[in-house]
């Protein structure tokens, strides 16, 4: 049985499509990432994406656990062309491919980007690469929005229009389980 915790990163007040562009976060609020870490097990290994904004998210939980080099696989989807856009301005020259990206996710992509399908299969082999490297041991994650949301996914056996539904807020907490048995939810988009 292997627990993931999976922390969202700290805002970057962008409301644009934000990716791969390596973007700090605002890790000003000290108590909210107190709070948070009193919810995260003592022991087990720490790892994060290599972006900065989770990277030193990771950083600002000041955790005692053992952490593991920053994972390239564990990035947000790559939205490409779209990268740092806002939705109204990929609309007025992309309309079609924006709306089906979103209403029908899985083999659309951004221009130059990553489908959603394309993002899910890199994500899963990065998760069960950790689970397989450290079997038994909780995993605290520190991650981006599509990262949690295409492991609540598998978690749910659900399409990825179904997941896509869950709110996971920045700094908030989701924790799974995984087991022979299969997939279990604990805390979906807990805030401390």
């Amino acid at each position: 049985m292997t627990d993931l915790y999976f922390i969202r990163h700290g805002p970057t007040h962008l409301k644009s499509m934000v990716g791969w562009s390596d973007v700090p976060a605002d890790l000003s609020d000290a108590a909210k990432i107190e709070r948070l870490c009193k919810y995260l097990p003592d022991n087990g290994k720490m790892i994060s994406s290599d972006l900065k904004r989770a990277h030193d998210t990771a950083d600002a939980l000041k955790l005692n656990h053992e952490r593991l080099p920053d994972e390239a696989n564990l990035r947000e989807i790559h939205f490409g062309d779209w990268e740092l856009k806002l939705f109204a301005e990929i609309e007025k020259t992309d309309h079609d491919r924006v709306f089906a990206f979103y209403d029908t996710p899985g083999q659309t992509s951004a221009p130059n980007g990553e489908s959603w399908d394309g993002f899910c299969q890199r994500t899963d082999q990065a998760i069960d690469d950790l689970m397989n490297a450290y079997p038994e041991q909780a995993l605290i994650i520190v991650v981006h929005f599509g990262v949690i949301v295409s492991q609540i996914q598998r978690a749910e056996g659900c399409g990825a229009k179904h997941a896509m539904r869950h709110k996971i807020d920045n700094f908030s907490l989701t924790h799974l389980r995984y087991s022979e048995s299969g997939w279990t939810i604990n805390k979906l988009n807990f805030s401390a």
